[in-house]
């Protein structure tokens, strides 16, 4: 009760002050949370939460948010950043770098002043992902880790009890699943991103969370033996037939509905679908993808952490309220995403979790056990660079360059070695 008071009693202070509005005033944010998305009740409950609680102090402000999807919504903020015109007021961003570049462009508004009053409730790694030179421009919304979600009743038709624990046991199982005329894996290969989704788990169960995060930063080369193994073993992959043979046709949705629908046994991909998973039936499961070097990985080593963020325009209209209004915005979302399976929470839980479905609670498990952790490739990277290396992958996939010419070219193009 303590707590409701306390946000009720926030949220008052901070509309009283909507009076620096001089009128009717809309604000927007921008999202990737189309009908199709995992957190797009969360984002809808957050901003009908708010428009209800708001209409009862004032009639002059409201909230709306206007959703695109993934691969659209890169091309259109980094396009409006560019130009600087008809900004939102929040919106929705990948960290690290992808973030970044809009802040060292002077696009991004500070928080560390709205942040202040919260940052018991969220740790410094939640929010380090988010912070440039000491200050922080995001307000963290999940963490999510790529996940390995298996099909059970797929599995026993190839002869398998369980899920294969190691790497020797995933590739036999993929074995029998080809022989048994089941597609191992399903994977969306019209869009990059979702094959950077198999490539990196390799990479890290190879070269380790760090051996990846140096490749990244410059510190070690993208040519080198470890890389030149882990994409052997992704091309192995699509000579064995263990990807769906349509794969380059389909899009992020398509395949997971392939999945979910019992047309593949495996689907590689972020946590935030934990809760579609789960609503498929008891026979699916989230398993860590196995270790392949040993000396260098281990099995609760992942690709992932905090990434999803809001952030403030530094055109926003007072810019003051607009970041607060964007902090609790952002606290809801997490907690409405934790709670229906759609990412792991950045902030502090503090509120009953009796809903979170089975597959999201062994993932956050699994997640607790982390030894080491490096995040997505096309957001650790900024700009030019991130598209260089989706479209190596992309080439990958597609046949045209081997794993040698992977690791060659990443080396001479992001590297200039």
């Amino acid at each position: 009760m303590k707590k409701v008071v306390a946000l009720v009693l926030t949220l008052a202070l901070l509309l009283s002050a909507c009076a620096a509005f001089a009128e009717k005033t809309t604000l927007t944010l921008w999202s990737i949370a189309v009908d199709s998305d995992a957190n797009t009740p969360a984002y809808e409950k957050a901003i009908d939460d708010f428009n209800k609680f708001a209409s009862l102090f004032t009639d002059d402000i409201e909230l709306v948010m206007e959703a695109t999807q993934n691969e659209d919504y890169k091309t259109k903020i980094k396009a409006a950043m560019i130009d600087g015109n008809n900004l939102p007021d929040i919106f929705f961003s990948w960290s690290m770098s992808f973030l970044g570049d809009f802040v060292e462009a002077g696009r991004v508004l500070c928080l560390d002043d709205a942040l202040a009053p919260y940052l018991d409730e969220l740790s410094d790694a939640m929010l380090a992902n988010t912070t440039y030179d000491g200050k922080h421009y995001g307000v963290p919304l999940t963490m999510n880790v790529v996940t390995l979600f298996a099909n059970l009743d797929l599995l026993k038709k190839a002869g398998w009890d369980k899920a294969p624990e190691t790497y020797d046991e995933l590739i036999k199982c993929c074995d029998d699943l080809v022989a048994a005329e089941i597609v191992p894996f399903s994977v969306a290969g019209k869009e990059n991103w979702c094959l950077s989704e198999y490539t990196e788990p390799l990479l890290v169960k190879t070269i380790g969370a760090e051996g990846l995060k140096a490749c990244y930063t410059g510190e070690a080369s993208w040519n080198q033996e470890g890389v030149i193994k882990a994409m052997t073993i992704f091309t192995d992959f699509i000579k064995k037939g263990y990807f769906d043979p349509n794969a380059a046709a389909l899009t992020n949705e398509e395949a997971k509905a392939n999945f979910l629908t019992g047309k593949s046994a495996f689907y590689q991909n972020g946590s935030w679908n934990c809760g579609e998973v789960a609503n498929a039936g008891e026979n699916f499961v989230a398993i860590p993808f196995p270790v392949i070097d040993a000396e260098k990985s281990s099995l609760y080593q992942f690709v992932g952490g905090p990434n999803d963020t809001l952030a403030v325009t530094a055109t926003a209209q007072n810019p003051e309220l607009t970041a607060k209004l964007a902090v609790l915005i952002g606290r809801i979302i997490s907690r409405e995403g934790n709670l229906v399976g759609a990412g792991l929470p950045a902030w502090k839980v503090n509120y009953k979790t009796n809903s979170v479905n089975r597959v999201s609670k062994v993932v956050a498990d699994q997640v607790a056990k982390s030894e080491a952790m490096v995040l997505f490739g096309d957001n650790f990277l900024s700009g030019d660079p991130a598209n260089t290396y989706l479209d190596y992958i992309a080439q990958l996939f597609a046949g045209d360059i081997t794993a040698e010419q992977f690791a060659q070219g990443l080396a001479a193009d992001l590297q200039g070695n």
